[in-house]
């Protein structure tokens, strides 16, 4: 469907290493787009297998976590393929602590990759994009609760909403639309620790009325939505992805 056709498109993905970055990536480059995945260290794994679907492939090492140059990064992407349709603003961490003990340097480190990075990447990407320009942040169940021991991981997820909403604003009347995705309790890096405690785990589950965790791949159908030529008229919302865990 030309609807859901990327070919000719440009996407960068930060986070692309693994999980959900990783399932996005591929999925984008299967819908015809080429792909420059952005992380912290090398992904062999995500270069090759967009590689053999006959896209390109470029990866870009940076840590979010330190300064950096976004314009400069942005200019990179636009020197080697000529244009920049798609930012996907995946990269995020997270820090649990007890709030009496909670580092300031973890909350600073959080706020800094979760949303000052995703906002430092979507002003450089926004001057280059043409109409069509699709700017895509993930978000978190977590941009609508509280949860527990990870005030950082939760202010900065609310604020990546907030971001996505005020930005929509000001990019609808240039074509370009922002939006972002809450995925609920999907098997990452992220989660490792709550998918390896049993009891916590089987709390999560029996919460969730699709009866089980999610998976990086879950994500990667409403991404392709909003990255698609399709949703033109689809800007400023969330797109929760979870099981049903809100609506519970």
């Amino acid at each position: 469907m030309k609807a859901f056709d990327l070919s000719g498109k440009v996407a960068l993905v930060t986070g692309a290493r693994g999980g959900i970055g990783q399932a996005i990536a591929l999925a984008l480059a299967e819908a015809g787009a080429d792909i420059v995945g952005l992380g912290s260290s090398p992904m062999p794994q995500p270069g090759q297998d967009v590689r053999a679907l006959g896209r390109r492939f470029k990866e870009m090492i940076v840590d979010l976590s330190q300064p950096f140059d976004a314009k400069a990064l942005i200019a990179q992407v636009i020197a080697e393929f000529g244009r920049l349709d798609i930012l996907v603003n995946n990269a995020g961490i997270i820090k649990r602590h007890d709030l009496g003990d909670y580092p300031a340097d973890d909350w600073d480190n959080v706020m800094t990759v979760n949303l000052r990075a995703p906002f430092l990447l979507s002003q450089a990407a926004a001057e280059v994009m043409a109409e069509g320009g699709r700017i895509i942040m993930t978000a978190s169940i977590l941009s609508e609760q509280g949860g527990i021991r990870v005030p950082a991981y939760t202010s900065s997820k609310h604020g990546i909403v907030g971001l996505a909403k005020a930005l929509a604003n000001e990019l609808a009347p240039r074509g370009i639309t922002v939006n972002a995705i809450a995925p609920g309790y999907i098997e990452t890096d992220n989660t490792t620790a709550l998918h390896a405690d049993p009891e916590r785990s089987r709390q999560i589950v029996a919460r969730i009325p699709v009866g089980r965790w999610g998976r990086p791949d879950d994500i990667v159908t409403a991404t392709l939505f909003l990255a698609a030529p399709g949703s033109a008229y689809v800007t400023g919302t969330v797109v929760r992805v979870d099981g049903g865990w809100l609506a519970r």
